[in-house]
């Protein structure tokens, strides 16, 4: 049986449009019921433009309520709906966030959040896949690598479907454990490893700065988020102090974060130009540009496989602009951008509503930005940057570059 509540509502509007539908000669429709309302031809087509689109949910969720053999809430039908409204264009960037999902999603562009520190992509084999482990995390000590394949969480099995469930259940309170289970393809062969790690609180550093060999400065950003800006002035300035003649940008394992503060920290090294430009389905574009401010010295910008988004942003405009030279392996090609809203109740949403173009027209989605210099890092080399200076071919490489150009 159906509610008594719905029944009656879904009994009104069939009536109501049997009824008006006598009257659809004329330009006006007068319906009469204690008093008399007067609608037109396109009042009345919408009222059953909406009727036939909701009359199907409305139907579906009483037999749910009247049949399934559980209790269900009608919050948790209604959120389920709203997620598959997103699930259905196809797009793991597009999501709908309850309150607690949306909140935990601001307090990680904001750089603190509770988990076990990586950053998680959709890959193209539709799977969940590492775009990188955040530095000195317990993610990174436990051994994830860029490209494994998250296929379990606590022993339930995911896809990029659902990958911010996925990403819901990694969270959580600091000191209590998760177990990963990750596939990791190597050499045409594939190896399922499974790990128990214990969450902590991850306050993202996302600048590192140091000064190497022959004044030239090191600057590494692990992600784009509210206060990398203004980090890495600071960080550049102290370097352009102590002499700096040349700078090396690492965005190696970078995931992207924020568009606006990557194209300020593009700004300070590039001079007068593009820097990127969104462009919409509409084919609406927006520009986003750097003024006269320019580096000046020798630049190399260091990349690879788990560079993406914000990263191919700076790596992209820096390439076309020539300004400096990119060294490393091929980027992730994430080339499209998401706007994120809040709702009233807390609640929100991500949604893709743009791709963007480096400022010679290229889209890098799915594709990636090639390097100038292609350097790999040899397969037993696990640790990067200047901690491991001596064994990180591609910073050496960057180095050599810069001395020559000093010269």
């Amino acid at each position: 049986m159906i509610s008594k509540k719905k029944a009656t509502v879904g009994a009104i509007l069939l009536i109501l449009i049997t009824s008006i539908s006598t009257f659809v000669a004329s330009n006006m429709i007068q319906i009469s019921v204690k008093e008399k309302v007067v609608i037109t031809k396109n009042e009345y087509n919408e009222l059953t433009r909406v009727y036939k689109k909701y009359s199907k949910n409305m139907l579906l969720e009483d037999i749910i309520k009247e049949y399934y053999l559980r209790d269900v809430d009608d919050e948790i039908l209604l959120e389920g709906q709203l997620r598959g409204l997103f699930a259905s264009m196809g797009d793991p960037y597009s999501v709908y966030m309850p309150k607690d999902e949306f909140k935990s999603f601001m307090e990680h562009t904001m750089g603190v959040f509770g988990g076990i520190g990586i950053y998680v992509g959709a890959g193209e084999d539709n799977l969940i896949t590492v775009v990188s482990p955040i530095e000195g995390t317990p993610g990174e000590r436990a051994g994830i690598k860029s490209g494994d394949k998250i296929i379990k969480v606590d022993g339930k099995e995911f896809t990029a479907e659902k990958m911010d469930e996925a990403v819901k259940l990694m969270k959580g309170e600091p000191g209590t454990d998760v177990t990963i289970t990750i596939r990791r393809d190597s050499e045409g062969k594939s190896e399922i490893l499974e790990k128990t790690i214990t969450r902590e609180e991850i306050r993202v550093k996302t600048i590192k700065a140091s000064m190497l060999e022959n004044d030239i400065g090191y600057i590494r950003i692990t992600s784009f988020d509210e206060q990398t800006h203004k980090d890495f002035t600071a960080n550049l300035k102290a370097l352009q102090n102590k002499g700096m003649k040349g700078l090396v940008i690492d965005l190696r394992n970078n995931p992207g974060g924020l568009l606006d503060v990557s194209a300020k920290i593009a700004d300070e090294l590039m001079g007068e130009g593009t820097i990127v430009y969104t462009e919409t389905k509409k084919k609406e574009r927006e520009y986003l540009k750097s003024d006269k401010k320019k580096l000046g010295l020798p630049l190399v910008v260091l990349v690879n496989e788990g560079s993406a988004s914000a990263s191919e942003v700076v790596s992209g405009a820096i390439q076309d602009t020539k300004v400096g030279t990119i060294v490393g392996t091929k980027t992730f090609g994430k080339g499209i951008v998401q706007r994120i809203k809040e709702l009233s109740d807390g609640s929100g949403f991500k949604i893709t509503v743009s791709e963007y173009f480096t400022p010679n027209g290229r889209n890098i989605q799915g594709i990636g930005i090639t390097p100038d210099i292609i350097v790999e890092i040899p397969e037993d080399v696990e640790v990067i940057g200047v901690e491991n200076l001596e064994q990180d071919t591609q910073l050496l490489k960057a180095i050599e570059i810069i001395k020559d150009k000093i010269k």
